[in-house]
């Protein structure tokens, strides 16, 4: 059983990454940052991680894939070491990142105050599933529950950021940046879906099929997908 739910889980999770370029995209220029920070110095760190964008971007053209993450990638890092030198701070490479997490912080304290949790909108941009479905009293407490999870998961990694840019520990903030990106991210959606699906059954509220065909209750409940 375990074994089907872990299956379950890698199908979901291809679904989620399968035929998008953002991943590598996102993850790869922080790393170079990283290692060329820590080897020669910022200023060889941020021209590297912005040139392996330019090249990402090439190779996106070359390949006709899509550009859409790949020049959000070049812009994010282009106006990351804008700010870093108007502001003649080397912390201030990753200020973009810290107005974005403050940004996503207050989203998911917003739509958890009027009741339209922000999970529900990811899974609903990503599935496509009737959106009144997510709204049934019966399904959105597992969407709300989540979501809190991800405003408490996003409050921890905003603090911590902030903390050390105020201190200008530039290693331990690059450091952190990428261990609280998509690694986190992706044990955050692992965690997510498990508790999502096990609650969605606790709830016993109608799957989507049964939504969608107006079936009374007693329901089956979502089984599979959040």
């Amino acid at each position: 059983m375990k074994q089907n739910k872990w299956r379950e889980l890698l199908d979901e999770l291809r679904i989620v990454f399968a035929g998008r370029n953002s991943f590598l995209d996102a993850i790869l220029p922080p790393i170079i940052f990283l290692v060329i920070n820590g080897l020669v110095g910022f200023q060889a760190a941020m021209w590297s991680a912005l040139a392996l964008s330019v090249v990402i971007a090439i190779v996106r053209v070359i390949r006709k894939q899509s550009l859409l993450y790949a020049l959000a990638g070049v812009g994010s890092v282009a106006i990351a070491i804008g700010i870093a030198w108007f502001l003649g701070k080397s912390e201030g490479f990753f200020l973009p990142g810290l107005i974005s997490g403050s940004m996503t912080l207050l989203l998911t304290i917003v739509s958890l105050v009027i009741r339209r949790p922000m999970v529900a909108w990811t899974s609903f941009l990503a599935r496509r599933w009737p959106l009144d479905w997510y709204w049934h009293p019966q399904v959105r407490p597992a969407y709300s529950e989540v979501t809190f999870a991800w405003t408490v998961f996003f409050a921890a990694r905003l603090f911590l950021q902030f903390s050390l840019f105020e201190s200008k520990n530039v290693n331990s903030l690059a450091i952190t940046n990428f261990i609280t990106g998509w690694p986190a991210t992706i044990l955050l959606l692992i965690v997510s879906y498990l508790y999502g699906t096990m609650r969605l059954g606790q709830l016993c509220g109608p799957s989507v099929d049964e939504f969608r065909n107006d079936t009374p209750a007693p329901w089956q409940s979502q089984r599979r997908g959040f």
